[in-house]
């Protein structure tokens, strides 16, 4: 623990000295950036995306507010309500971890309840969720104290989440309160930081009154504070952010090739990249940048079918048979809302900064198979957090009420949007092919309308049409995933486009008018992928972007024949079934799986294919 004086002081100094390394820009980085699309200017029409996000903003407006408060309202000293969310969410005296979770982290999804509000409202306009938002800020106001985090065991994760509930409460919804409270939020907590950041095998090994005090994610903290400073927060947060950054331990290993994830936390160290690609964009910190890239390659090629990574929320020895054996080991797979919130984010950094479709085909698998599968989150804080790949797998909510996914789902659909589309002067690029409408601004003005409609990846098509208020010469950018087969093709009115190539943007450069119309055809192959090298007898059947689950307990040895004859039972349906002749075996994408139903991700081969 250090006192603000000595922490200031040593922020001062690293940032007097420059903090980050630059050097030349790496190769395949574009001169400028793409630009995030705003929330308002994308607008999901009806279809899964949705209906999620409409369902998450429910279930967020009928969350008790009084009961929100609880933790910060009894660390300050005041009156409380009886209605609590216990779990992960409220002090008890029962907490002993890992066997007793209860009163984990008092209040810290709160943060994330607030951002997932604002950032609704941008999107939606919807007043009522501003209004809560407004209300949530201005009850916790008067209950910052550094006595809240007395005995706490991870402050800078929970004040990491306050940060970005108050940034966005200032940002998306126009909470003149919230900016300035930031600066009374850090001040309260700052007694609390290490004052740089610190590898987690170095804070699990110190002197802690028990085990959770070594789990705190100071590295992740450098995203949001450069967010701030650059919101008007001031120099304060970059320097401090400059000061978290985990550069000695694992950014700089990371930039240099080594891959030094295993046995890491994994959520937290993907997220701790996003803080990379911030320091990379404000700071032109090259290590940071090859850290991102270098790091994400990493966690891709120890990722499951469905794009999910992080066993029992770690990372796996590179090139073990870890991934393998948690088929039969764990029903812990994957922290799905968590990593996904996580995972888009640093996808949508490193395209920005390089225009590298290969980043956008890793979000569309968590897309379709992880996401979009989510349990809906529950007014009492119920909510998913495992995805579950065991042979015998299922969904489930989790046992303790208020867990650490209950506050990243909803920021994660209100940024469906954000993700499904990038901009630049140029013209518009299209990441996800979910049903929407995008505006693409030209000097701030409304220039094209894009709607895309579908049931991709239910089908091949998806249909897309333009509206202008004049005609208009820019350039529309469509996603080819690389899977694609060579049945790919892309019209516009009719009209076959030449130059298909999965793997990557496809440019197409024109005077677009109202009334235009694009047919894009994706070509989804059948095909199997392998859990790991080691396991080439456990497959996972992949039709496209989609992993496919076997349902039901019974599940035969299977031949890569009858593997091949999978077919979808009807057009655009959820249900697909192998034409073989064990008998009729079923198998569906993880959107179409009910909760408790019993699916095997990865199916045992009888005569794999060894390398």
């Amino acid at each position: 623990m250090v006192d603000r004086r000595t922490f200031l002081a040593g922020v001062g100094a690293f940032a007097a000295a420059g903090g980050v390394a630059r050097g030349a820009a790496p190769a395949g980085v574009r001169a400028k950036p793409l630009d995030e699309v705003d929330y308002a200017d994308v607008v999901l029409l009806d279809g899964r995306a949705r209906r999620q996000a409409e369902a998450t903003l429910n279930a967020l407006m009928a969350m008790d507010e009084a009961a929100l408060l609880r933790p910060f309202r009894q660390g300050a000293g005041q009156t409380v309500a009886a209605h609590q969310f216990g779990g992960w969410y409220d002090w008890s005296p029962s907490f002993a971890p890992s066997a007793n979770m209860t009163g984990f982290i008092p209040g810290h999804s709160f943060g994330q309840y607030v951002s997932a509000l604002a950032r609704a409202y941008a999107v939606t306009g919807d007043a009522a969720a501003k209004a809560k938002a407004d209300r949530l800020v201005a009850a916790f106001a008067p209950t910052i104290t550094p006595d809240f985090y007395k005995n706490y065991p991870i402050p800078a994760y929970t004040y990491d989440k306050i940060v970005i509930g108050l940034l966005d409460a200032h940002r998306f919804a126009g909470n003149a309160q919230a900016l300035p409270l930031i600066g009374r939020a850090t001040d309260a907590v700052l007694p609390y930081l290490p004052g740089r950041a610190v590898d987690r095998a170095e804070s699990e090994k110190s002197p802690k009154p028990n085990m959770a005090f070594g789990w705190d994610e100071t590295y992740t903290l450098p995203e949001n504070l450069y967010l701030v400073a650059a919101a008007g927060g001031g120099d304060r947060y970059r320097a401090m952010a400059r000061q978290y950054l985990l550069d000695r331990t694992y950014f700089e290993p990371l930039a240099a090739g080594r891959n030094v994830l295993a046995g890491r936390h994994a959520y937290s160290h993907v997220n701790a990249m996003a803080s990379a690609m911030q320091s990379y964009l404000v700071d032109g910190g090259v290590t940071h940048f090859l850290a991102a890239r270098n790091g994400m390659d990493f966690v891709v090629q120890q990722s499951f079918a469905t794009g999910g990574w992080g066993p029992n929320e770690a990372f796996v020895e590179a090139d073990s048979p870890g991934l393998g054996h948690s088929l039969e080991t764990t029903h812990r797979s994957f922290e799905a809302p968590c990593g996904c919130y996580g995972h888009f984010k640093v996808a949508r950094y490193l395209m920005r900064a390089t225009g590298d479709s290969r980043h956008g085909d890793a979000v569309e698998r968590l897309f379709y198979n992880a996401a979009l599968g989510l349990l809906p989150l529950q007014p009492n804080g119920a909510a998913f957090y495992y995805a579950d790949y065991n042979e015998l797998g299922a969904k489930t909510y989790y046992e303790y009420a208020c867990p650490c996914c209950s506050g990243s789902i909803g920021q994660l659909t209100a940024d469906y949007g954000k993700t499904a589309y990038l901009r630049d002067d140029e013209g518009l690029y299209v990441n996800l092919y979910t049903p929407s409408k995008a505006t693409w601004r030209r000097r701030g003005e409304p220039a094209l309308v894009l709607t895309q409609t579908g049931s991709y990846p239910l089908t091949d098509d998806v249909a897309m049409s333009v509206a202008a208020p004049r005609p208009v010469t820019m350039a529309l950018r469509l996603r080819i995933p690389a899977w694609a087969g060579p049945a790919t093709r892309v019209s516009v009115n009719g009209r076959a486009v030449a130059g298909v190539t999965p793997g990557r943007f496809l440019t197409i450069a024109r005077e677009w008018r109202a009334g235009d119309t694009i047919a894009l055809a994706i070509d989804r192959p059948l095909y199997t992928k392998a859990v790991d090298a080691h396991a080439a007898d456990h497959v996972a059947l992949m039709q496209g972007p989609l992993a496919m689950f076997g349902t039901g307990d019974r599940h035969a040895l299977l031949t890569r024949a009858e593997l091949a004859s999978l077919r979808q039972d009807a057009p655009g349906g959820t249900d697909w079934s192998l034409q073989g002749g064990t008998g009729r075996q079923s198998f569906k994408p993880y959107f179409a799986i009910h909760p408790g139903e019993v699916t095997r991700l990865y199916q045992r081969v009888a005569d794999p294919v060894r390398a």
